[in-house]
C-alpha cells in the first residue's frame, strides 16, 4: 500500500481540523496504508519564520514529503484562506515538493462562506508545487465535528459519509483498495 503523509496546518492542540484528519487517517490505515502524521504546530516557529532549511525539524519534514506517495493536507480556514502556519511550512519546502504526489486538501471552518477556500486559495499553491493529482477536496463545518467529554470525536452522519467517500477516492488514487469500507461516523 501507499505511504501517506497527513499534515495538520492548525495552530491549535485541540483542533477540529486535527480531529478530522485523525478520523481520515484511521480509515486509511484500515485500508492498509502507512500513515505518518505531521502537525505543523510542533515544528519550531523560529525555523519556519526564518526559513531555516538546515534546521533538523525542517529537514525531517521535507524528507517526510519526499517519502510520501500521497499527502493529505488539512487546515482551518481563517480570513477566507488556509492557515498562516500551513503557509509557513509550504514556503520552506522545496518548490516542487509535491511532484508525483496525489494530494487531498481538506478544510474546516465555521461557515459555508469559506467553502471555496480549498479551490481558490489552497489548490493553486498545491498545483504550483507540482502535485501530480489533486483529488477533489472537502470542507467540513466545525459544528459537524463534536468532541465528547471522553475526548472522542464524532462526525455528523452526512459529514461522516462524505468524508468516507472522499477518503476512499483518495485511497484508490494512491493505489489503495478498489473496494471501499462501510462509512463510519
Amino acid at each position: 500500500m501507499a505511504a501517506i503523509l497527513s499534515v495538520s496546518g492548525s495552530p491549535s492542540a485541540t483542533s477540529r481540523t486535527a480531529r478530522l484528519l485523525r478520523h481520515l487517517y484511521e480509515r486509511l490505515r484500515l485500508q492498509g496504508h502507512d500513515v505518518t502524521v505531521l502537525d505543523v504546530r510542533t515544528l519550531p516557529a523560529d525555523a519556519l519564520l526564518h526559513a531555516d532549511l538546515r534546521h533538523p525539524a525542517i529537514v525531517q519534514a521535507t524528507a517526510q514529503f519526499e517519502q510520501a506517495d500521497g499527502v493529505v493536507i488539512g487546515t482551518p480556514v481563517y480570513k477566507a484562506a488556509y492557515s498562516g502556519l500551513l503557509k509557513a511550512l509550504l514556503d520552506v519546502l522545496p518548490q516542487y515538493a509535491l511532484t508525483g504526489k496525489t494530494v487531498l486538501p481538506l478544510a474546516t471552518g465555521g461557515s459555508t462562506a469559506h467553502v471555496l477556500a480549498i479551490d481558490y486559495a489552497l489548490r493553486p499553491v498545491l498545483s504550483s508545487m507540482g502535485a501530480a493529482h489533486i483529488v477533489p477536496g472537502w470542507f467540513t463545518l466545525d459544528k459537524d465535528i463534536t468532541v465528547g467529554v471522553d475526548a472522542t470525536t464524532t462526525l455528523a452522519p452526512a459529514a461522516a459519509d462524505a468524508l468516507a467517500q472522499i477518503t476512499d477516492r483518495f485511497s484508490t488514487a494512491v493505489g489503495g483498495p478498489t473496494t471501499v469500507l462501510t462509512p463510519a461516523g
